[in-house]
């Protein structure tokens, strides 16, 4: 694979971006490594256009500055409303055999990001970092089987459940089935600060899963 990216945004383009926003919130490379647990020559690596990034590397990347991928990858645009045609979404695939389609446009002063994601038979997408205190995090099954981990405990949503977790929590996504996964999944970015540390794991009740009723 020659890049995480399938619209047209090159890898220069992107680690511009990724120094951009380290810069702008008057970050190290250094500073930018310890806060996202990458290393700080992946960092360099990254900023300089030299190395593909994985889905998770730029996900710590964009956690660690308090902001998305999408905002990674997109300049915000100012006037609503903004259409976006599906030529202009950005695309994501991950070595490990899944795929992430950004829906939301990016917009100036709104942190917020709509993903359609395809989880290929037997894929483990991995664990995601937490993000900013107050995320929140919104997620529908379209089809196939999906384990949603939160914090370690696991959630097994079929198509037509849904979810809601605080976004501030580890969560994992992984396909145990024998056909592709395709879900939804609409993030809030909560907290001015980035490089928040995650909260201890909250009880059962404060997030929550819901069953699709049988037909």
């Amino acid at each position: 694979m020659d890049g995480v990216l399938s619209s047209g945004l090159t890898m220069a383009e992107l680690g511009s971006r990724v120094r951009a926003e380290r810069r702008s919130r008057g970050f190290s490379v250094e500073r930018l490594a310890e806060l996202s647990g990458i290393s700080r020559s992946m960092v360099s690596e990254v900023e300089r256009g030299a190395k593909t990034p994985s889905v998770l590397v730029l996900d710590r990347l964009a956690t660690a500055l308090g902001t998305s991928i999408a905002r990674l990858l997109d300049e915000p645009a100012h006037a609503v409303p903004r259409v976006l045609r599906r030529a202009e979404q950005r695309v994501l695939r991950d070595p490990s055999g899944w795929e992430r389609r950004v829906l939301s446009p990016v917009l100036a002063d709104v942190e917020f990001e709509f993903m359609r994601t395809t989880l290929g038979p037997g894929v483990d997408a991995g664990e995601f970092a937490p993000h900013a205190p107050g995320s929140r995090e919104y997620l529908a099954v379209e089809s196939g089987t999906l384990r949603l981990t939160i914090d370690d405990r696991p959630h097994e949503l079929r198509a037509g459940d849904s979810a809601y977790y605080p976004g501030d929590r580890r969560h994992a996504f992984a396909n145990d089935g024998d056909t592709d996964c395709v879900y939804y999944l609409a993030m809030e970015l909560g907290g001015p600060e980035p490089g928040h540390q995650a909260h201890p794991a909250k009880t059962d009740d404060e997030h929550h899963v819901s069953r699709k009723e049988a037909s």
